[in-house]
């Protein structure tokens, strides 16, 4: 009998601690980049006045919507940090506006970008193209990768694809978000690291 509740004791703190280990850090809240300390940053982010990302999150899902203020319409190697050609969605969003499923259509540049939680793979329409993403927790439960793929046709008939990955980490105040972003269009790879402050 000892050893049965022992072993019921075991397995149950081995459960509440995987369930305690399964959620991802709390993103919420309204980010401002802080250029001086990012690196990588295209030359419109560079130019931009602000470039914000006001985060959502439930126990289910997480959302980024970003917003460039300034700038310009594109100038430089990217929309934003390893993004798409000049005038393009940012990395991992649509291009055109909207971000498809019925979503904040034209919000942003390109709409607000969604991810489940749960590690299932969120695919939809929007405009032109098609977009894959997928969130997965790291295995120490303190780094959130959203993986992004975008393919659309060009106005010329033209198939396009991108990728990106962004690693986010918060800081141990929760004040400082950390993007480690790795991105690859057809004008090639881009490393950024991206600082926002709350």
């Amino acid at each position: 009998m000892r050893k049965l509740l022992y072993a019921f004791g075991l397995t149950s703190a081995l459960v509440f601690a995987l369930a305690a280990h399964a959620a991802a850090p709390n993103f919420a809240g309204t980010w401002t980049l802080d250029k001086s300390k990012s690196q990588g940053l295209s030359q419109r982010w560079q130019n931009a006045e602000s470039v914000t990302w006001n985060v959502t999150q439930t126990d289910k899902e997480i959302t980024i919507d970003e917003k460039v203020t300034g700038g310009g319409p594109g100038g430089g190697p990217g929309g934003g940090p390893g993004g798409p050609p000049s005038g393009g969605a940012p990395a991992g969003g649509p291009p055109g506006g909207g971000q498809g499923g019925g979503r904040g259509m034209g919000m942003g540049m390109g709409g607000p970008r969604t991810f489940s939680l749960d590690g299932t793979e969120t695919t939809g329409d929007m405009g032109r193209g098609k977009f894959a993403r997928k969130a997965t927790l790291s295995s120490d439960g303190k780094t959130l990768e959203l993986v992004s793929k975008v393919t659309f046709q060009t106005p010329d008939g033209q198939e396009v694809t991108t990728h990106s990955n962004d690693k986010l980490t918060l800081s141990a105040d929760g004040k400082t978000l950390t993007v480690v972003r790795h991105s690859e269009s057809p004008r090639g790879a881009q490393d950024s690291t991206l600082v926002f402050n709350k």
